[in-house]
């Protein structure tokens, strides 16, 4: 899937508000949504993320942002704290009431699948083409997740202490079973996505941790995450078709 160039790209969605904003003009939307994407170094995987989904989402007549959080080098990419910080940042621009937690390398295939957040969390990203649309196990969480604002208020966020790959979406699901939440899907025939390949990243390598961290994580659960979030946002900007948010962290 070749990327276009940005100029084609800002072309095609001259309707975008500065800041990747939009919402229908002929009526008004039943969900204010922000979409929040944990990114770094990853341009070509933007275009064409970026391209895709504002298509997709005009389609379902949302009022939407769209939050890409860039993490500064050389600190282990930690993409559950992005999340947060995604989640705080887009919280001070407007006020929504849904947030969806999306990585940049997923796409959408159905229409169906609509971008909004019901009354339990919702995974999305259930049937992804690199496991053949199949659940590699019940309890992953892992992709593409959508919250209620209470609800992700509720159980913290998510936790801030996976650097390096994996663990976080696993964490979360335990967040959300020990707050007496529900995980709900899709059916395996909409909830279908795309993964746009990628190389391995020597900043994102699996956490060594990763298990200790799980096993211990119901003690943290009410001291780590959302009201433990520490970062330094670097810059702040919004460009034709979204917002970009320029962090530091630390491990």
């Amino acid at each position: 899937m070749e990327p276009h160039n940005w100029t084609d790209i800002i072309a095609e969605n001259r309707d975008v508000a500065p800041g990747g904003l939009w919402r229908p003009r002929d009526c008004l939307a039943r969900h204010r949504v922000a979409i929040v994407v944990p990114y770094r170094d990853r341009e070509s995987h933007l275009k064409v993320f970026l391209r895709h989904m504002h298509k997709f989402l005009q389609k379902q007549e949302l009022d939407y942002g769209i939050y890409i959080i860039d993490e500064a080098l050389p600190t282990r990419f930690n993409r559950a704290m992005l999340m947060n910080i995604g989640y705080a940042e887009a919280s001070k621009q407007a006020n929504y009431s849904c947030y969806i937690f999306h990585d940049v390398d997923l796409l959408p295939e159905d229409d169906r699948n609509i971008y909004n957040c019901p009354e339990q969390p919702r995974h999305m990203s259930a049937a992804i083409d690199k496991f053949s649309y199949k659940l590699p196990y019940y309890g992953i969480f892992g992709g593409v997740s959508a919250f209620k604002k209470e609800h992700f208020n509720l159980i913290n966020g998510f936790s801030n202490k996976f650097f390096g790959w994996g663990g976080e979406d696993d964490d979360l699901y335990e967040r959300t079973r020990f707050h007496k939440l529900k995980l709900t899907r899709y059916s395996m025939k909409i909830a279908r996505y795309k993964m746009i390949k990628h190389n391995n990243e020597p900043l994102n390598r699996p956490n060594p941790k990763r298990m200790t961290l799980l096993y211990s994580g119901k003690k943290r659960f009410k001291t780590d995450g959302l009201n433990s979030l520490k970062y330094q946002r670097l810059d702040l900007q919004k460009r034709p078709l979204y917002t970009w948010v320029h962090v530091n962290i630390t491990e």
